[in-house]
């Protein structure tokens, strides 16, 4: 994903001037703002046949819900394609219907005229938002280098400047907490729209437009504004551009704000309180058994580091993730178990490692504490473990998503020979870290015994990542390694 923060802001923007509000009942197509990554996919016809089959999903998704108002919003993705694409595509929520599938076909349009093969675009219209990646990108909230569009011409009115500050301010406000993520108000002579993607949250989206209120308050006033970003999108103009019955009473989605700051404020006073009183007691406890040493019970780690569990999550959910385990969702097979793509409902993508274990308390009671034990395994060059699951004889590991796959792709397969000598190096002396962090640097040696190309992982900006090092045995102080249990593909 760092590639990509580096990468976007380096996009070539071409702004339009045209800036008549489009009449209702139209998909307002008017061009905001078009960008192409420059840097080309490999290969291009791969990848081309990759991103036409995401935006032919959109364009499905967008049509099917064309009857069920505005804001119609869609994700689609080819992540086992030889050449991965990741597509999105938003109306606004008072585009409805086929104006949002015309805007939708306008913005794919645009984007295949002057992208070509380039591995990222996106295609910001008035009435919709269109944007691909060769990598997953769907939590993104906020890239560097978005600024206001602002259409030049002021507003002669006495408080207008104000009046619509005031109003994008309250929208920024009140539309994380809306339905959709997304409002529209009209106030004092002044209309304004917020919206964010849904795949961000309610955290995302008030971080998106926090930076939007800050890029579209150099634009009043100027009697229309704009604010585009990653995950949001912001409006005003002294003009209406979208029906009367599209918009929201702001006051119910503001007050909740309020009750909710002052029920935080009494939980806290609360809390403060019950936490002081915790202290003193600790404190006595401390000062009464100062002078007492504490023994270690029978079966603990002498010099051991505390520990900390890994992140529960609830089977339904990774199984929704990964479309109950669909084949075509499966990366890859391994010596002790399938591993699928699944994508959160944060947005974020992830790999689940669906392991087959003997249904016994001995095995799920050595089978936790050594999940416990590599989820506190966090290095660079090591593959982090971010939690597991639970059901019956199933156990289910979660793990961070590398978009570029495994190394023996590049060394064998249909990727063959596209690693230049300076990426080759860096692999090498990440792959050398990894392994000392492993048998040096953690507080336990921890021996992987099943190094191969295809047990390295690569990010974004190719830096391997070493994987299936885990599920390993604590070992006494006067033993020379500790082994891994099993051995097999993540």
């Amino acid at each position: 994903m760092a590639r990509f923060l580096l990468l976007l802001p380096a996009l070539a923007l071409v702004a339009t001037s045209a800036w008549a509000p489009a009449a209702f009942a139209d998909p307002q197509a008017t061009l905001l703002n078009l960008g192409c990554s420059q840097y080309n996919a490999t290969p291009a016809s791969a990848f081309l046949a990759a991103l036409n089959s995401t935006f032919a999903g959109l364009r499905a998704n967008l049509s099917a819900a064309g009857g069920g108002g505005g804001g119609g919003f869609a994700t689609a993705a080819e992540p086992r394609a030889a050449a991965p694409a990741f597509a999105m595509a938003q109306c606004r929520p008072y585009v409805a219907g086929r104006d949002c599938v015309a805007c939708f076909d306008a913005a794919a349009a645009r984007l295949r005229a002057a992208c070509g093969a380039a591995n990222g675009g996106r295609a910001i219209l008035d009435g919709c938002a269109l944007r691909y990646e060769s990598a997953a990108f769907f939590d993104q909230s906020t890239l560097p280098g978005n600024t206001q569009l602002c259409n030049g011409s002021a507003v002669d009115a006495g408080g207008f400047a104000d009046a619509a500050r005031a109003l994008v301010a309250d929208l920024a406000a009140a539309a994380p907490r809306a339905p959709g993520l997304a409002a529209a108000a009209a106030r004092g002579g002044v209309y304004a729209a917020a919206q964010c993607v849904e795949t961000v949250g309610e955290a995302g989206c008030a971080q998106c437009l926090k930076v939007a209120v800050g890029n579209i308050d150099g634009c009043p006033p100027n009697s229309d504004g704009r604010a585009v970003d990653a995950g949001c999108y912001m409006r005003y103009s002294d003009r209406p551009f979208f029906p009367a019955n599209a918009t929201v009473d702001l006051a119910v989605y503001l007050r909740s704000g309020k009750k909710s700051s002052q029920k935080g404020a009494i939980i806290g006073g609360i809390l403060g309180g019950v936490a002081f009183l915790s202290l003193v007691g600790l404190l006595t406890f401390l000062l009464i058994h100062r002078s007492r040493k504490l023994k270690p019970r029978r079966g603990d780690i002498l010099g051991a580091t505390e520990l900390q569990g890994p992140t529960s999550f609830y089977y339904r959910d990774l199984k929704a993730a990964t479309y109950n385990f669909n084949e075509k969702s499966k990366l890859g097979e391994g010596g002790f178990g399938d591993v699928y793509k699944g994508l959160l409902k944060n947005g974020k993508t992830v790999a689940v490692k669906k392991l087959i274990v003997m249904e016994t308390s001995r095995a799920k009671a050595d089978f936790e504490s050594e999940v416990k034990l590599i989820s506190n395994v966090h290095h660079r060059n090591l593959v982090r473990l971010l939690g597991c699951s639970r059901k019956g004889s199933e156990f289910l590991l979660v793990y961070e998503y590398m978009a570029n796959g495994s190394l023996d792709k590049f060394l064998y397969g249909e990727r063959h020979g596209t690693l230049n000598w300076r990426q080759r190096f860096n692999i090498i002396v990440g792959m050398a870290r990894g392994l000392a962090y492993l048998h040096q640097e953690f507080h336990v040696c921890i021996i992987h015994r099943d190094i191969k190309s295809s047990n390295v992982l690569l990010d974004d900006d190719f830096q391997p990542k070493i994987a299936d090092f885990g599920l390993a045995r604590l070992l006494p102080d006067d033993h020379s390694h500790l082994s891994t249990k099993f051995a097999g593909t993540l």
